[in-house]
């Protein structure tokens, strides 16, 4: 189908900063909503595609993961998520005439948002040597070129694999299959950049790596903290979910060092009182606490419990715990209230920013509440001591009960819609050996067993000279990672760099010597194999799997999908020239598997736990939610069979005098390293995204006015200076001390050994900065 030529000089207008808001959504998220919409996509392509977003017989949002209701609105999306589908199904297309108009040269210096406006990649693209334009190949040039450099490689751990947390179940299970056939453990994904000190924390504690409540947890909760996250922005949806909880009577706390409207007062699209009635306030209380200072306040909250459990002729006295739940399911409970006696109030303070009144007061409503939630995101697991942290939010909720029983639990709030899915399916560098075992069992050959590289390992490998070829399916790499000199200078080291990707961005012009742009389909398309058109599945942030199927036609007849990809790459690596399967390689028939997707999932359901009878289980309508053994028995899969209360020593950010702590994070016009549109409507922003966020405080002390041009300077201990250029300073509501601005555009501040113990995720919620004006 001819598409609208690409999309062409777009030019920056004049940066301009207004009001911040204090609600959000309303008519406003509509408009804004339908206006990228009908731009991209146009009315009827808008009506197909809204219509089906999210639907039991529809496609999942290639947005978020946060979880549907059985009982869905005909309109189940949020603004965001009709951005993100309008991003995938414009009708702008970028042909091989694209790339002969423009070099490689010139695409590098066009901005993140004017790469992704220029709409859907429609053929394969090859970058020779020396060359400066991608010229067009054909699928079986292609697929030979990438197998001929992954078959050369003197150890398989020279190629890196990278995932998004867009790719479906089905074409990641394969991904991983393929890359352990190959003979390595190197799956780094976008969960080491976001969640992963989410995963380690919650494995040590309780057994599993994912969050135990679901959403009718969070609709009979008593009380629901949020810490480190901006529902309006990153997941809307779940301001609806927050609302149901609000009128059933919870308590919510939000724990933030920026005000977000979203959690201020909502106003639902879907109802006549969230249009013209005002909407519903959200918040109870809002702790503007110092970035990094969340495990100091749940340390805190921790101790004013202990406390109260032994205040002598209390009414809590001895009754605060659950002395059943503990002395039956956990373990470690002395070590840490030892640990929480030694922890002095005045630390405490210090840590957080916030008053002991705020804290206790706090503390009250975990007392008063018999069913709490504590929902988190990137706010608490992109810092040095973010597992440290996580363990300390665990120990809270263990020490009342709140795992395990109705309206209560931890709440890991994930980005990309299938990221969770995708870990599950076998995309990381360490997994468990029952996996490793299973999936050996299946496929008739031995996997590696050595670890593999993680995002940041796979940056070192390549910057070391230790890595020949890197394959990214979906996402943005060289945006999405930190460190950006070092990360682009790393990848111009290899021989091979291949993307399969469903639209232009900054991974397709920093490669290496030669590159490979592999178009594939988007969630919103049919995929139409030899078995027919199939079907994948997701994962969201609360265990539900469920089908997914695109409607719309594609965006060119030369597409395949992840799946297709995959297989045919997999057939070049380990078929023999009779049919037959190379000596060490997964025994698999990766011909029929590309033509039934059923039979991708008849070999899940016999590696997976969980997913027996999976074809029948995605048959209904909803899926299924997949076994969590802390919700469903209060059973830990932990070394002990308990789960564990840990010992962890309080750690914060000190930052030198004259210094300001920054954290990354999105605009409202963004998903990850997408970006909609120039504008961050509820921060006041308009028509730019180079802004840093300060305290009026902080300013003054420095003797920069408002508005004034900056370098953002990063230090660290190495000595190098890591420079973002040109930033306009924007007084606003932060703690003093604390600043923030919008990533990617700050990745480059973010120094690729500055990581969290434990998960190695890069601390991009604690980089220490200095400004310096622009002469």
């Amino acid at each position: 189908m001819a598409g609208k030529a690409p999309q062409e000089n777009i030019d920056e207008q004049q940066l301009s900063v207004g009001r911040v808001q204090k609600k959000a959504v309303g008519i406003p998220g509509i408009m804004h909503a339908m206006e990228i919409s009908l731009t991209q996509m146009g009315p009827v392509r808008t009506a197909q595609t809204l219509l089906k977003i999210n639907q039991k017989d529809g496609f999942d949002c290639p947005g978020c993961a946060w979880p549907e209701n059985d009982k869905r609105h005909k309109a189940e999306f949020c603004e965001n998520g009709a951005k993100a589908v309008a991003e995938e199904a414009t009708k702008r297309r970028v042909p091989p005439s694209f790339f002969a108009e423009h070099s490689v040269s010139e695409l590098r210096e066009w901005d993140d948002f004017r790469l992704g406006q220029q709409g859907r990649l429609t053929d394969p693209m090859y970058l020779a040597e020396g060359s400066d334009h991608y010229v067009p190949v054909s699928w079986e040039r292609a697929l030979e070129i990438l197998a001929d450099e992954l078959k050369a490689l003197k150890n398989p751990d020279e190629a890196i694999f990278y995932t998004s947390g867009r790719t479906s179940n089905e074409a990641a299970f394969l991904y991983q299959l393929m890359v352990r056939g190959l003979g390595t453990n190197n799956l780094p994904d976008c969960s080491n950049m976001c969640h992963e000190s989410s995963g380690s924390a919650l494995t040590e504690t309780i057994g599993i790596g994912k969050g135990s409540v679901s959403l009718e947890d969070i609709y009979q909760s008593e009380l629901i903290l949020i810490a480190g996250q901006n529902p309006g922005t990153n997941h809307p949806r779940m301001l609806t979910a927050l609302e149901k909880a609000k009128k059933n009577g919870a308590v919510i706390v939000a724990i933030n060092p920026l005000p977000e409207a979203g959690l201020m007062r909502f106003e639902n699209p879907q109802t006549v009182r969230g249009l013209v009635g005002g909407g519903s306030a959200l918040a109870d209380d809002f702790l503007q606490i110092k970035l990094g200072g969340d495990q100091a306040l749940f340390q805190g909250l921790g101790k004013f419990l202990l406390e109260e459990q032994r205040r002598p002729g209390s009414p809590t006295e001895g009754r605060v715990f659950d002395s059943a739940f503990i002395e039956t399911h956990t373990t470690g409970l002395g070590e840490y209230l030892t640990q929480l006696e030694a922890v002095s109030w005045s630390e405490i303070v210090t840590a957080t920013g916030l008053s002991e009144a705020q804290i206790r007061a706090t503390g009250l409503r975990l007392l008063a509440s018999k069913a709490t939630v504590v929902c988190w995101a990137m706010g608490l697991t992109q810092h040095k001591h973010s597992v440290a942290m996580l363990r300390d939010v665990v120990n809270v909720l263990l020490l009342q009960g709140n795992i395990g029983k109705p309206g209560a639990g931890v709440c890991p709030v994930r980005g990309h819609s299938n990221v969770q899915g995708d870990r599950t399916m076998g995309i990381f560098e360490r997994m468990p050996a029952s996996f490793h075992d299973a999936l050996d069992k299946e496929f008739k050959f031995a996997s590696p067993r050595p670890d593999g590289f993680d995002t940041v390992a796979a940056i070192e490998a390549m910057r070391d000279g230790k890595a020949g070829v890197f394959l990214g399916m979906g996402g943005n790499f060289v945006r999405a990672t930190p460190d950006s000199d070092v990360t682009e200078a790393a990848l111009g080291r290899l021989s091979l760099t291949a993307q399969i990707s469903t639209k232009l961005n900054k991974s397709h012009l920093i490669t290496g010597r030669t590159a490979l742009i592999l178009p594939t389909l988007g969630r919103t398309e049919r995929d139409t194999q030899a078995g027919g058109d199939q079907r994948v599945t997701v994962e969201d942030s609360m265990s539900a799997v469920h089908a997914s199927r695109g409607r719309l036609a594609p965006a060119s007849q030369n597409l395949l999908s992840e799946v297709a990809i995959v297989c045919a790459l997999a057939t070049r690596l380990f078929e023999t020239d009779d049919g037959g399967t190379r000596p060490g390689a997964p025994v698999a028939d990766w011909s029929a598997m590309n033509a039934d997707y059923s039979l991708i999932r008849k070999h899940i359901a016999a590696v997976v736990p969980g997913f027996e009878d999976f074809e029948a289980k995605i048959d209904v309508p909803g899926g299924f939610v997949l076994p969590h053994g802390p919700r469903d028995s209060r059973s830990f899969s932990t070394d002990s069979g308990l789960a564990h209360f840990t010992a962890n020593e309080m750690e914060y950010p000190k930052v030198p005098k004259g210094r300001l702590l920054l954290q990354t994070l999105r605009s409202h016009d963004q998903y990850n390293t997408t970006i909609y549109g120039k504008d961050d409507r509820y921060r006041g922003i308009k028509n730019g995204r180079r802004v840093v966020f300060v305290n009026q405080k902080d300013l003054d002390s420095f003797g920069i006015a408002d508005g004034t041009m900056v370098d953002l300077v990063s230090e660290w201990k190495d000595g190098v200076d890591r420079r973002a250029p040109n930033f306009r300073v924007v007084a606003y509501s932060t703690p003093v001390g604390c600043a923030a601005a919008y990533y990617p555009e700050t990745n480059v501040l973010v120094p690729l050994d500055s990581k969290a113990d434990v998960s190695g995720t890069p601390t991009s919620k604690s980089v220490v900065i200095r400004l310096e004006p622009v002469a």
